[in-house]
């Protein structure tokens, strides 16, 4: 990943609350999931856009067409630490409400939804 990265705290949410949004098809916020094909093949939560950190270079200009700035948005991978990488940089193009879900799929499955396979 390249570009600005900002050194702002990054907001965390927890996978209790994303099960609670998740629940409440709450469409105002957009989510995005930075882990690779394989990963998602093998555990996923439905309604995430996948774009994988190591193509990064295939969809980063695509980001401001493809969400709003603005909107609440969720950011997943597998423990939190990618997703943490992509908070940053959503934040240094100028997103005002990205969150980083603590744990990442790996707590959700264990805290939320244990038909999720963990890996």
């Amino acid at each position: 990943m390249t570009g600005n990265i900002s050194g702002q705290p990054i907001t965390q949410i927890s996978v209790e609350e994303l099960a609670q949004r998740l629940a409440a098809n709450d469409a105002s916020i957009q989510l995005i999931d930075v882990r690779e094909p394989q990963e998602v093949a093998l555990a996923k939560i439905s309604g995430f856009v996948n774009l994988p950190l190591s193509e990064f270079t295939q969809w980063s200009e695509q980001i401001p067409t493809k969400f709003d700035p603005d909107a609440e948005t969720l950011v997943l991978c597998h423990h939190g630490m990618r997703s943490a990488q992509m908070c940053q940089w959503l934040m240094a193009q100028g997103f005002t409400n990205v969150k980083n879900i603590a744990g990442g799929i790996d707590a959700y499955s264990l805290v939320v939804d244990s038909s999720i396979p963990q890996y």
